[in-house]
């Protein structure tokens, strides 16, 4: 009976949510979002590590642009497995060189290099042939292999890296920090809140006494100190952002075990001799692991902006890893300019990504909510 039971609330709970469309809409951009942190690299334009390809004379250009490239063949390119491609970007086998038009003659290349949107302005440079290869080489060859036109799709930054291929790398950032500090502080949170819910007495008063304390801090503060304390990085601020954000599971983990450890089946637990761990971590942690899902959501949300607030600090992800927060840090003086995209366009995904995952988290609050449901 309390299988079937079960099973009828779970199927309830999945029909309401697969009709709230909203949540359905913040399920895929989600779902979206973490297709484009695995790829990664693979399918960014430019997929060298941390998209950091840095070309100055394109500076801030306009979404859309279009340039021709020379690319010029180094002499050594360190090999590398699919695996490191995907996780760490490949390794530049091209040295990249912007150029305004090129003409062959017998067997040089003539190109003339871009340094401004006025053509006819820039340096004249002459390669022969035998720059690009050791073997033979044709023209043809060249032109296929050596020569490409490239569209900038959001612009590049003030650096001249493409702005497309490091908005999606930092997704990675975004998601990453959100996985690792709500793992962090479900870790500690349902440990203590476990613990505090459970036996009570002066476990439940130490406990509470700690969650006082950490609750009296305000939690950006609170992360600053903490990322301070262990320096600044990329692992660092993730840790940092879990430490901080446990406080809110304890206490919802200590409300619904008191409210649990009264039911008629912890007293048959008790009755036959069951270890308080496993009557709390095998018959009443998957009782109350609705709301857990549900603060999960949120603290998803809220890590995601902790990060790009850090960020923007300059104590967050450090240069060049791509950071959302750190994109509308290096181009937020552009607002009052005509390019005023290069900071509101990683603004805008981070507004995307939380409202995501609170949309989410609301249609599963309303989905575990079957009280009502006949």
């Amino acid at each position: 009976m309390t299988k079937g039971k079960g099973t009828s609330l779970g199927a309830i709970a999945w029909s309401k949510f697969r009709k709230d469309t909203v949540a359905i809409f913040g399920s895929l951009v989600i779902i979206l979002a973490i297709v484009l942190a695995v790829l990664g690299p693979i399918i960014t334009p430019d997929g060298s590590p941390n998209a950091n390809r840095q070309m100055v004379e394109l500076a801030a250009k306009k979404p859309g642009s279009s340039f021709t490239f020379l690319k010029i063949p180094k002499a050594l390119v360190e090999e590398q497995s699919f695996f490191d491609q995907l996780f760490f970007g490949k390794n530049e086998a091209y040295l990249w060189m912007a150029i305004h038009a090129y003409s062959f003659s017998n067997d040089t290349l003539t190109i003339e290099r871009y340094t401004g949107d006025t053509p006819n302005d820039g340096e004249i440079v002459k390669y022969p042939f035998s720059k690009f290869s050791d073997a033979a080489i044709s023209q043809g060859q060249i032109e296929e292999e050596l020569i490409e036109t490239r569209t900038f799709w959001l612009g590049t930054d003030r650096f001249g890296r493409d702005l497309l291929s490091r908005m999606i790398l930092g997704t990675r950032i975004s998601l990453s920090i959100g996985f690792v500090a709500v793992g962090i502080s479900l870790l500690i949170g349902i440990l203590l809140g476990s613990l505090a819910g459970f036996f009570r007495g002066w476990i439940d008063n130490v406990v509470m006494w700690f969650v006082t304390v950490v609750w009296s801090i305000p939690l950006l503060l609170l992360v600053i100190a903490i990322t301070l304390a262990m320096g600044k990085g990329f692992w660092q601020v993730f840790v940092a952002v879990g430490l901080a954000m446990w406080v809110e599971v304890a206490r919802i983990v200590r409300g619904q075990i008191l409210g649990i450890r009264e039911k008629e089946y912890v007293e048959a637990c008790r009755a036959l001799g069951f270890s308080g761990f496993r009557t709390i971590f095998r018959h009443i942690l998957p009782n109350v692991l609705g709301p857990v899902i549900v603060i999960s959501a949120a603290n998803f949300a809220a890590a995601i902006l902790i990060e790009a607030g850090l960020s923007f600090l300059g104590i967050g992800a450090q240069p060049p890893i791509p950071s959302w927060g750190g994109m509308i840090k290096d181009h937020y003086g552009y607002i009052i300019m005509d390019k005023a995209y290069l900071a509101l366009i990683p603004g805008a995904a981070i507004l995307m990504m939380v409202l995501a995952f609170t949309l989410v988290g609301n249609g599963i609050r309303d989905a575990l909510d079957v009280k009502g449901t006949s």
